[in-house]
């Protein structure tokens, strides 16, 4: 055994008999190629012959190569001296083919046989002896010697058969005649005629000669070549002629006037292919001349002349048929592998094919070639058989296949070609690890959600297909607040969905992190991770909670306020928490079931209470203030506290003010200090008062107000009233205070600042005394609800205006 390349080997010759019985041993060629019976059947050791039977088959148990359907050698080889039968042996894991030539010997099975079973042959009398007349040749399908060898006739005075030369070929048996005939003596004669063959044991075929003896003319026709000789090429159009044939009669008339007849000696093939002129001897084409079916004819044609008694002789013709390159190579694929991995060697074998053209010499030779640039290359082995191999790397995600196209052309003129595709597709492997879509993802939930409900889902890609492109997602083992990750969310191993496994709270934890991996399910996985961020969203599931006052168990809180508290006066403060956040978190004061709508107003933003006017003797010692608190949550959330104020007599006022206030140093505990302040201070602004008043008068109504104004700028300025403008702007005002108003008894805050002209000095000069009241309060008499947003019918007579002012 000979080794080409390693996917092709070449096996000797097992040699056997035609005609063998099905199942007949041949020889064992598993132990002749040195494989492993064993392994034949793994390895899928198969037989494939270049034909459409499959004469031969094996047995994969015993390695034993055995007839499996009937050969007939003259079938399978027609008429050729030797018949070889080519086989080729598949085995796969690894790839490799082998030639198995398997030569059919004849066996003498058939016996020379004539086509027609008596031949009838007029010969005129007086024909000089030596005269010859060709006979039918029996055919035999057999070969070499057991082929017909040699004709006898029986025993014959008149006729003899012309010697047959060992050395020639096609050899047609003649009639020689020996002596001239006598019609009158014997009208007819018969005789047989026996072919043998070669073989051992002997066989034969006889047929029956008839001749009939007339009496016509005395000159036959002749020939004016024996033997023509005619070369031509094969495809020639049809009615091309290829020779004419030509004989002459030395007689007259009908005697003289020839026609001209194939033979019987000429076979149904030529009739086919050739005609014959009956008047001229023209042989022209009536069919298809192929070289590769015949590429040689012999013709016999026989003139004769017209006389009654016909004379006629046979002339030869010899045509020698040239081949041209008129056959497309044929592309037989041997094997082929469907699918390659990615990962496969260089040089590893694709597939196994072999190139075939009948054409003669040179025209019969073919090259082949890969159409486009691919990881691919032919490789040449012996008698045209090639394989194909890889020659690159592989990459199923960039080409996942390939059709690749082969062409082999002939090196004929003009050449031709043929063209045959393979389709190989790559298998994949698992070379590309699992890639999330973002870098990193980031959620949203509200809290208080439900256990279970989806948070939302991270998603992956693989560029592999297949097992190595399923996907699993799963929480890796992060700790949030000390506890496992999967103690607060769980994910979905197929889709990369995320899920609450508790119900978050915002107040508690507002945001949480931890990684998700994904893994694919090839061998071995890859895997990837990635951040995922949930932001817990604030939900209003909080109500305001008091801070201050406290009430004692749940009852109402108490707070006092002197008699003679004044408007402004602040008498508690109520202050409240709420543990959400944004909108959700921000807190309005609101008054609510006051026992006097009329006294009391509550500053929306720091729940601020304040006293809005004086106590008058019919107002009750004991006033029920209902504050509630609300958020801007969607819906809102309130709660709500009550404050029971109880008023005190006179002797309180100056330390409620004074708490009112919340002045902390030395004030708080020198009483007659602080009394001797305020006295002096209302002295002064008492002076201050009527210096405007008599500008006032002097000025009149404009020059006024513009004084006012300045006035205003300084304390603005100096930021002396700013506790009380705050609290005021949000303190709410009850709608049926018109009256209160009407009395005078509201007072109204105003900012000063610096003013131009002398009285600058007195105010100084109030600012460096270190006055302890902040506040400044100016009394108007007739209130003008207008400037404050409310409406009102009293009079607006600026005339009558006064001034009061007053320390706090």
């Amino acid at each position: 055994m000979t080794c080409i390349t390693d996917s092709l080997c070449l096996k000797s010759r097992y040699t056997i008999l035609e005609e063998l019985e099905v199942g007949a041993f041949v020889g064992n060629i598993a132990t002749d190629l040195g494989l492993d019976i064993k392994q034949l059947s793994g390895r899928r050791f198969r037989i494939a012959a270049e034909g459409e039977k499959q004469y031969l088959g094996i047995n994969l148990k015993t390695g034993a190569l055995f007839v499996k359907e009937k050969i007939d050698k003259e079938q399978l080889c027609e008429h050729g001296l030797t018949c070889v039968l080519i086989l080729q042996a598949v085995i796969e894991k690894p790839l490799k083919l082998y030639r198995v030539e398997i030569e059919i010997l004849d066996i003498n099975d058939n016996a020379p046989m004539f086509k027609e079973s008596e031949l009838n042959i007029e010969i005129p009398e007086l024909l000089p002896a030596g005269t010859s007349f060709p006979l039918q040749s029996a055919i035999d399908p057999d070969a070499g010697t057991n082929s017909v060898r040699s004709y006898q006739l029986s025993s014959s005075e008149y006729f003899t058969l012309k010697t047959q030369s060992e050395s020639e070929q096609n050899y047609v048996p003649e009639l020689v005649l020996e002596r001239p005939l006598d019609r009158e003596q014997h009208p007819t004669h018969q005789l047989t005629l026996t072919a043998f063959d070669g073989g051992t044991p002997e066989k034969f075929g006889a047929t029956q000669i008839k001749i009939t003896v007339v009496d016509v003319n005395d000159n036959a026709p002749s020939c004016e070549q024996n033997i023509y000789q005619i070369t031509t090429a094969e495809n020639i159009p049809l009615n091309t002629l290829i020779v004419k044939v030509t004989a002459t009669d030395q007689d007259e008339g009908l005697n003289g006037e020839i026609m001209y007849v194939f033979s019987d000696q000429t076979s149904d093939k030529v009739r086919e292919v050739f005609s014959l002129d009956s008047i001229t001897g023209e042989i022209r084409v009536a069919g298809v001349v192929d070289f590769e079916e015949a590429g040689n004819y012999q013709i016999s044609v026989q003139a004769k002349d017209r006389g009654t008694q016909s004379l006629s002789v046979y002339c030869k013709v010899l045509i020698r048929v040239t081949d041209i390159n008129d056959n497309y190579p044929e592309i037989m694929i041997t094997t082929t592998s469907n699918s390659i991995p990615e990962d496969a060697a260089k040089d590893t074998a694709v597939a196994l094919f072999q190139v075939t053209d009948h054409d003669s010499d040179n025209k019969g030779s073919s090259y082949c070639r890969i159409t486009r640039d691919i990881p691919f290359r032919l490789s040449r082995s012996f008698n045209n058989h090639y394989t194909l191999v890889t020659n690159g790397e592989l990459d199923r995600e960039e080409e996942p296949g390939y059709n690749i196209t082969i062409i082999c052309t002939d090196t004929g003129s003009p050449p031709l070609s043929a063209k045959r595709m393979i389709q190989v597709q790559v298998s994949d492997i698992n070379d590309n690890a699992p890639r999330f879509t973002q870098l990193s993802f980031t959620m949203y939930v509200t809290e208080n959600n439900a256990i279970g409900a989806s948070i939302g889902a991270v998603s992956a890609y693989d560029p592999d297909c297949n097992q190595n492109a399923e996907l699993s997602y799963s929480i890796l083992g992060s700790q949030i607040h000390r506890l496992p990750a999967t103690t607060f969310v769980s994910i979905n191993a197929a889709s990369g969905e995320i899920f609450a496994q508790r119900s978050f709270d915002f107040e508690q934890l507002k945001q949480i992190q931890f990684h998700v991996q994904v893994k694919d399910c090839g061998s071995p996985p890859l895997s990837n991770n990635v951040t995922v961020n949930v932001i817990i969203m604030d939900q209003n599931d909080n109500a305001p909670v008091i801070v201050s006052p406290l009430s004692n168990k749940g009852s109402a809180a108490e707070e006092t306020m002197p008699r003679s508290a004044e408007p402004g006066y602040l008498v508690a403060k109520v202050t409240a928490t709420d543990a959400d956040s944004g909108l959700n978190g921000q807190i309005v004061y609101q008054l609510r079931q006051p026992t006097d709508e009329s006294l009391f107003a509550v500053a929306s933003e720091t729940g601020e209470i304040w006293a809005i006017r004086h106590l008058g003797h019919k107002d009750s010692l004991r006033q029920k203030i209902v504050i509630l608190m609300k958020d801007n949550g969607t819906p809102s959330l309130s709660s709500t506290i009550t404050i029971n104020v109880s008023v005190q007599d006179d002797n309180t006022e100056n330390a409620s003010s004074i708490d009112t206030l919340g002045n902390a140093g030395p004030w708080k505990y020198d009483l007659k200090f602080y009394l001797i302040m305020i006295f002096g201070s209302t002295s002064f602004l008492l002076l201050v008062a009527i210096v405007i008043l008599a500008i006032k008068v002097r000025w009149g109504r404009n020059g006024f107000k513009t004084c006012c104004c300045c006035w205003q700028s300084y304390f603005s300025r100096n930021g002396s009233l700013h506790g009380i403008q705050k609290a005021s702007a949000s303190i709410q005002i009850p709608q049926n205070y018109t009256e209160v108003y009407e009395s005078g008894a509201l007072q109204q805050t105003f900012h000063y600042g610096t003013c131009q002209g002398p009285a600058m000095s007195d105010f100084s000069f109030l600012q460096s005394q270190n006055v302890a009241a902040s506040e400044i309060v100016i009394k108007r008499g007739p209130w003008h609800p207008t400037e404050h947003g409310i409406s009102s019918n009293s009079a607006n007579n600026d005339a009558a205006n006064f001034l009061e002012v007053s320390a706090v």
